[in-house]
């Protein structure tokens, strides 16, 4: 597939706090052929951890 199923774009930042929810977005990226563009950033808002990971869709050309 050239192109990210469902009309999702090419380039996607996730965030969230970390837990099983955001790793679990992350799996259905990954499973949907998305690849992690670097690793992720990580921060701490006063409450709690929070993660950004950017995907990329491959370029198959």
């Amino acid at each position: 597939m050239s192109t990210p199923p469902d009309g999702l774009p090419v380039y996607r930042v996730l965030t969230g706090p970390d837990d099983a929810a955001f790793c679990r977005r992350v799996s259905e990226a990954l499973a949907l052929g998305y690849r992690l563009h670097e690793g992720p950033a990580v921060t701490f808002d006063g409450d709690r951890v929070v993660v950004a990971q950017a995907v990329v869709w491959p370029d198959e050309s």
